[in-house]
């Protein structure tokens, strides 16, 4: 199947060609057509699949038909969770649409708002914003939406998990019920049917990644560390591996910060990127990260969500999430688009529980590999797929002994092993 069948333009056709793509994605063979048609939208697609471009083109494509949009109205909202992944939508409906007249920009916080209100004054085709910027120029009466056509919800199921549900049911009462709504989602959790529930039409539902699956190009493996070793390992790993570029994972701002100069007194480029910097700082380190003169980029989760980074090859998880479902979305970030990958986590005894959720979800156990020179001092227990005790057949019961209790337990029940429940 060629871009050209799915009924896109010669403009759109060309812009995809110039970014080297011939072939659409399974998440785009399914989407466009259903955006084109006019219809609502609910796509289960993980980061990496190739969703951006699955909704991107096809809106570039509806709005070239229509036409010219008035000052401070837009005529698509393209909704997302956090200001990279903002910023990466709206580079994406540059690429695609500059052979097309549309125009379209970018608001979101921690930069000043008055270039987004001077960009708005002219009206947008495509508007992409954060919930929190949006409704700070929807009040200042900066943007105006009676003339919406579309509106896109990216990463949807994130954007509840960083408490944006109020943000977005304000932001639904003020667009017109007459439009076409897109909602995109790691997953279809119960949440998000609901929140779909008051929001779409007779929706078409595509799924194109099996849940909590991470892709098959990625190799997955865990070292067991002591905690006050893990910095030493990956300083090993990133010497010794010769690694150029790696995205490494914290589960603190502080822990990111701590990192960082651990590498960089190892005279290994680092960058921290998360909520505490401001957002040219955030810009700033992704840039030199993808530029490559950064060789690490050590990140939180809500700083990394939705991080688009071309052929990267390393994700480490220095810390392991507290959520199982984050470590896919981690290790997500590499093995993109077929492309071969590695996912090492560095996990201490303290980390089994986290490492047996994931496990579970993933459906698999990790490989263990010690580090030479690091093996820890506190044993990992291995793990298992199933929960104790499943798939055992209960014993009959023994009679009761005549005798009298023992220390408050029955001889049987010691004899059986017997533990109280917790």
């Amino acid at each position: 199947m060629s871009f050209a069948s799915l009924g896109l333009s010669d403009p759109i056709l060309k812009a995809v060609a110039d970014q080297g793509y011939d072939t659409p994605s399974a998440i785009q063979q399914k989407a466009i057509p259903v955006v084109l048609s006019g219809q609502d939208l609910m796509a289960a697609a993980q980061t990496g699949t190739g969703k951006t471009a699955g909704f991107t083109l096809p809106l570039l494509e509806r709005l070239s038909q229509g036409g010219p949009v008035a000052s401070n109205k837009v005529r698509a909202l393209v909704l997302t969770p956090t200001r990279e992944l903002a910023a990466q939508v709206s580079e994406s409906v540059t690429l695609y649409g500059k052979h097309l007249p549309l125009r379209s920009t970018v608001v979101f916080g921690g930069v000043k708002i008055n270039p987004q209100m001077m960009a708005l004054r002219k009206g947008v085709d495509i508007l992409v914003a954060t919930p929190g910027r949006l409704m700070d120029l929807y009040s200042q009466n900066a943007v105006k939406f009676d003339q919406l056509e579309v509106l896109v919800l990216d990463e949807a199921d994130r954007m509840l998990d960083m408490g944006f549900i109020r943000d977005i049911k304000r932001i639904m009462a003020l667009l017109p019920t007459k439009r076409q709504t897109l909602l995109f989602s790691a997953t279809f959790s119960p949440d998000i049917r609901n929140l779909a529930k008051g929001l779409l039409k007779s929706p078409i539902e595509v799924s194109v990644t099996p849940p909590n699956a991470a892709a098959p190009t990625v190799t997955q493996w865990i070292a067991p560390v002591d905690k006050n070793k893990k910095a030493p390992v990956l300083c090993k790993l990133i010497h010794e591996g010769r690694w150029q570029q790696v995205l490494v994972f914290t589960r603190t701002k502080h822990g990111a910060n701590k990192l960082t100069k651990q590498l960089e007194a190892k005279h290994i480029t680092a960058v921290a990127i998360h909520g505490n910097k401001s957002q040219n700082a955030r810009t700033k380190a992704l840039a030199d990260f993808k530029a490559g003169e950064v060789r690490v980029l050590v990140a939180t989760d809500i700083a990394a969500r939705g991080l688009d980074i071309d052929l990267l090859p390393h994700v480490v998880n220095f810390d392991l999430p507290h959520v199982a479902e984050d470590y896919v979305h981690r290790i997500g970030r590499t093995g993109r688009a077929g492309q071969v990958g590695e996912a090492v986590s560095l996990v201490c005894a303290d980390e089994l529980d986290q490492l047996k959720g994931i496990e579970r979800l993933t459906n698999q156990l990790l490989e263990r590999r010690i580090m030479p020179g690091f093996e820890p001092v506190h044993d990992l227990p291995e793990t298992h797929l199933k929960a104790p005790g499943h798939g055992r057949k209960k014993r009959p019961k023994k009679p009761k002994p005549k005798t009298g209790h023992r220390d408050g337990v029955r001889s049987g029940d010691l004899a059986r092993g017997h533990k109280a429940p917790r």
